[in-house]
């Protein structure tokens, strides 16, 4: 029987699985890894010591998790965070960390230059997308102006699934959809990498390839197969970003369909019938050539969490270790027994800055109204409440850009959080269908699929994906967190001078 290697590489771990060729899952496992956050604003990967390592030990475990034979994998797609910069020698090997997505927002200076140069409506009109900390031309940028012996022995700059598949199969490729985000080197309207922008970034031979998500990008080659264990010639799509994937594995292929994936992250990603125009979010070709898509980020959504927990919950925490119940939970279970409104309190989730529709990389978190008698859960509350008041704000801008989300789809390891899944659907007052899909590994294997022709098309994969459940919103809820809402927009507008002038000068 054929079998389907997905493998994705995330910000805090890797998955995998495999799957039959019907859409039935035989393995899954994961492999848990380390951010570094060398300095503020910092957000980096060891791309041999965490891409390439986990994807060796997922291909090896799955098959024989399985119980099959290496030779029944009829593929194998990729997928990890995006978009990426990493620079690597004329022997393909990295000469530095790779600096990550959004996070990383040490290149605020690269992108103020390149708007000047290039200009902010040139930038909008031929790339689609302001620049901002997701846009990975500044980092190429910041690479040649501030390690300049780094840049001298650059051969080629990849993101993280570029350089998966170029271990696997040589070749140096990447989708269409992950090269939009290489701000604001790819136009959208040629769907391929731009002179003028190229002029002031780099050399148009540094870069990758260009292809389409699900096209056959190579084979295994024989030095690979010696390290994975899979079997040289098996074929490897070209792949796409972690997002992508996801909101493919929960069927967001429609137009109107919106993904609203809660991970260490927040991502966003609405299905479109035509190119979208927004000066905020992010519109992009997407996975197939007559695909497009509007999307849109938060920088702090499930690492607020986790931060919170492990600096304000350490005994709930040591609980979860000793058998007792998930420090998660342990919090919600506080939060749940405090109004809605947190007490009189509101937070800015921008605890490391902030993508859309803010884009402000000098933004700061901001817990306002405390007073004695609040507790740990009042705070809880208030920082999923943010988050919240975040993704409304987000849902916002996409109906002013004349797309209007039609469904949301919410994907993602949050969804575990039922407490945080209700207050998105009663500050946003929008249903949820929620996916617990196996994850962007799975959405590898459907596009897999696709790339070597099990299935017809991305739209006939829609079958394998399993039916949601549904979170609606309280009526009474909506009406309350509606009059607070622009309490929220006015507490970024009136402290952000106070947050830049904090970003800049920490102490």
């Amino acid at each position: 029987m054929d079998y389907l290697l997905g493998i994705d590489v995330g910000t805090h771990e890797s998955k995998g699985v495999l799957v039959d060729r019907d859409g039935r899952m035989v393995a899954a496992s994961s492999v848990p890894h380390r951010t570094d956050m060398p300095r503020p604003g910092w957000a980096e990967h060891d791309a041999d010591g965490v891409w390439w390592h986990d994807l060796v030990t997922l291909a090896r475990e799955l098959p024989e998790r399985a119980a099959v034979s290496p030779r029944d994998a009829a593929a194998v797609g990729c997928s990890a965070i995006g978009p990426c910069v990493l620079p690597v020698d004329g022997s393909g090997r990295p000469l530095r960390p790779a600096i990550l997505y959004g996070i990383d927002t040490r290149a605020s200076d690269e992108v103020r230059d390149l708007t000047r140069e290039l200009g902010e409506e040139w930038i909008l009109r031929e790339t689609g997308s302001a620049l901002s900390s997701q846009a990975a031309g500044p980092k190429i940028l910041w690479i040649r102006r501030h390690e300049p012996e780094i840049w001298a022995r650059t051969r080629r700059v990849m993101t993280s699934t570029s350089y998966l598949v170029s271990r696997l199969t040589g070749r140096v490729v990447i989708d269409h959809y992950t090269a939009a985000a290489y701000g604001p080197l790819y136009n959208l309207h040629g769907r391929d990498w731009d002179d003028r922008a190229l002029a002031l970034v780099c050399e148009r031979a540094l870069l990758p390839d260009l292809d389409w998500s699900a096209a056959i990008a190579g084979a295994v080659s024989r030095a690979a197969a010696a390290e994975t264990g899979l079997v040289e010639g098996t074929p490897v799509i070209v792949g796409t970003a972690d997002a992508a994937s996801e909101a493919t594995a929960a069927g967001v292929l429609d137009p109107g369909d919106t993904m609203l994936m809660y991970g260490s992250s927040m991502f966003f990603i609405q299905v479109c019938s035509r190119l979208p125009a927004s000066r905020v979010q992010w519109p992009t070709v997407y996975l197939e050539p007559d695909m497009y898509a509007l999307a849109g980020g938060m920088s702090t959504t499930g690492a607020l969490m986790s931060w919170f927990r492990d600096e304000f919950a350490p005994e709930a925490v040591e609980a979860q270790r000793q058998g007792g119940p998930d420090a998660y939970e342990t919090l919600a279970q506080q939060a749940a027994g405090t109004p809605r409104g947190a007490g009189g309190i509101l937070a800015l989730p921008y605890f490391s800055g902030e993508r859309t529709p803010v884009n402000d990389p000098g933004a700061r978190g901001v817990i306002a109204g405390l007073t004695l008698s609040h507790g740990r859960g009042h705070v809880y509350r208030a920082l999923l409440e943010g988050i919240a008041y975040g993704i409304r704000q987000n849902l916002e801008a996409m109906e002013e850009a004349g797309t209007p989300a039609r469904r949301l789809v919410a994907i993602g390891g949050g969804v575990r959080n039922s407490l945080w899944l209700q207050i998105v659907s009663d500050v946003s007052g929008r249903e949820q269908a929620v996916q617990t899909t196996p994850g962007a590994s799975y959405g590898d294997a459907m596009l897999a699929a696709v790339g070597i022709g099990l299935t017809s098309s991305l739209g006939e994969t829609r079958r394998w994906v399993a039916p949601a459940s549904v979170v609606r919103p309280d009526d009474e809820a909506f009406a309350f967190y509606d009059e607070r809402y622009p309490l929220y927009r006015q507490l970024y507008e009136r402290t952000a001078d106070i947050a830049h002038a904090l970003a800049a000068d920490p102490g």
